[in-house]
């Protein structure tokens, strides 16, 4: 019996530069399978999965999570500053 595949794309971004790899897997894939045959961890050796966090359309997910065709894994970058305390340092400086 011939494993049914899935068409996902996982991406990956920085400030100037993006990674958007488009592929075929196996159907009832997870998304750390998904991350792992895409080789996008070779591409990009400062991701750390046990550190950054994914989602799938923007909604943060599990690295076990299964995937569903068309899916889009995204593998978010640690914030270097906290978004509420950027915001609050930039009304103190318009004041």
């Amino acid at each position: 019996m011939a494993t049914e595949l899935i068409e996902i794309e996982v991406v990956y971004a920085k400030a100037n530069q993006q990674t958007v790899l488009a592929l075929q897997i196996a159907d009832n894939s997870s998304v750390e399978q998904a991350i792992i045959e895409s080789g996008i961890l070779q591409q990009w050796p400062e991701i750390d999965l046990g550190k950054n966090k994914v989602g799938i359309f923007g909604q943060i997910c599990d690295l076990e999570k299964i995937l569903n065709a068309g899916d889009r894994i995204e593998i978010y970058r640690p914030l270097h500053k906290d978004p509420m305390d950027a915001r609050r340092q930039k009304a103190k400086i318009k004041r």
